[in-house]
């Protein structure tokens, strides 16, 4: 599969340059980077869109694990866990028994 993505580059590569080619020509002028929203008058170059999918592959997180506890804010997974003492689950001979609160290690807030 290496050698398939190396082909693909390289006749962008050469697309690329050819392209210049014609551009020079006629008279347009190109970027040296192109940007990432092209207008009607802009070109992209295809290897600038290889690359472009490439980074974002790269930024792509894994979701996680199904059934864990995600932190709304930040998408955390790490959390510590406290007593609420504002819940009281359970009360049999002066024992209770209370709710818990997860705090989210990276951001601090209450899940």
């Amino acid at each position: 599969m290496p050698e398939f993505e190396e082909k693909v580059l390289s006749l962008l590569k050469k697309l690329d340059e050819k392209l210049d080619l014609l551009l020079d020509a006629k008279g347009f002028e190109t970027d040296s980077k192109p940007s990432t929203a092209p207008s009607n008058n802009e070109y992209v170059k295809p290897s600038a869109v290889v690359e472009k999918q490439e980074e974002e592959e790269k930024a792509k997180v894994k979701p996680p694990v199904e059934g864990r506890r995600v932190c709304p804010a930040c998408g955390g997974i790490a959390f510590n866990t406290e007593e609420d003492k504002s819940q009281i689950l359970f009360q049999q001979g002066g024992m209770k028994i209370y709710a818990k609160l997860y705090i989210c290690r990276q951001c601090g807030s209450e899940v």
